[in-house]
């Protein structure tokens, strides 16, 4: 998979709140991965594919940013494995859960969570799959049926089912993603208990879950709430992230209007996460 960098270089410092907003409205876009080079630079990356479909959108929403010079250029072809296996470090989880790759020391840990991410968005390093993360450490999954949706690595579905999910259904509408999310969970030794499929919400027609997760960004969980809340059993949980301060008001009215409950509101570097229940 081939991919665009997008180097944007500021008139002046950006605050870590301006660069989480860039973030969040490049993530909007088809942006997947993202780097602060300095406080002036910041980088993104997004496949040839989505940008080649969104290319008039990314265009319109940089020439907003008034104050900074964008460049967009091809990546080369390099090998991704050697860069995270360069990049990626263990994260830790409430001294309970680690999230490593193959490559890391085997911890003392009650959850050991192996992940190869490649180019899919999920390993703990982002403050939404974190929160996550937390939230499945916290609450009891035992003999659920769980959704993941937007699963990326397939990081929450793994913990979902070491944690004592009977069952997970991870959805991702990237391929690349899909496919990352079965090695992991073979690596993980949880494949018999996860089903991976590439698609969207249209796929969670006639389904039911006693716990969904989606961490995607605030436009896809408006439009798919609906979707979401049909598919969740009475008494079930929704647990949302990929989203900033301000999209929590309108994500907690739609989850009113269709019956659910906000439980817990929690945030994280900026970002935050909401639990909803099904009245």
């Amino acid at each position: 998979m081939k991919y665009k960098e997008l180097k944007i270089t500021f008139a002046a410092p950006q605050s870590e709140e301006q660069n989480d907003i860039i973030v969040a409205e490049l993530a909007e876009l088809g942006f997947d991965s993202f780097e602060t080079e300095s406080e002036e630079v910041s980088k993104a990356y997004i496949s040839e594919e989505l940008y080649g479909e969104n290319r008039s959108e990314i265009e319109d929403y940089l020439a907003t940013l008034t104050d900074a010079r964008c460049e967009v250029s091809d990546m080369p072809d390099i090998n991704w494995n050697s860069v995270w296996e360069s990049n990626f470090t263990q994260i830790t989880l409430n001294d309970r859960c680690v999230v490593r790759a193959p490559f890391h020391p085997v911890p003392d840990v009650e959850y050991d969570l192996i992940i190869m991410p490649k180019m899919s968005f999920g390993t703990g390093h982002h403050a939404t799959t974190c929160l996550m993360l937390e939230h499945l450490l916290e609450n009891d999954i035992d003999g659920l049926n769980v959704l993941d949706m937007g699963s990326g690595t397939g990081v929450l579905a793994i913990l979902a089912v070491k944690r004592g999910a009977a069952h997970v259904d991870a959805i991702d509408i990237d391929e690349w993603a899909a496919q990352n999310a079965v090695e992991n969970t073979q690596t993980n030794n949880v494949a018999d208990k996860i089903s991976v499929e590439q698609g969207d919400a249209s796929l969670l027609a006639g389904r039911r879950y006693d716990l969904i997760l989606a961490n995607i960004n605030r436009n896809i969980l408006l439009a798919d709430m609906q979707r979401y809340t049909d598919s969740l059993n009475d008494g079930g949980r929704l647990i949302i992230s990929g989203f900033l301060q301000i999209d929590c008001q309108p994500l907690e009215q739609k989850g009113s209007s269709l019956g659910l409950k906000t439980i817990k509101e929690t945030s994280r570097d900026g970002w935050y996460s909401i639990v909803f229940q099904k009245q």
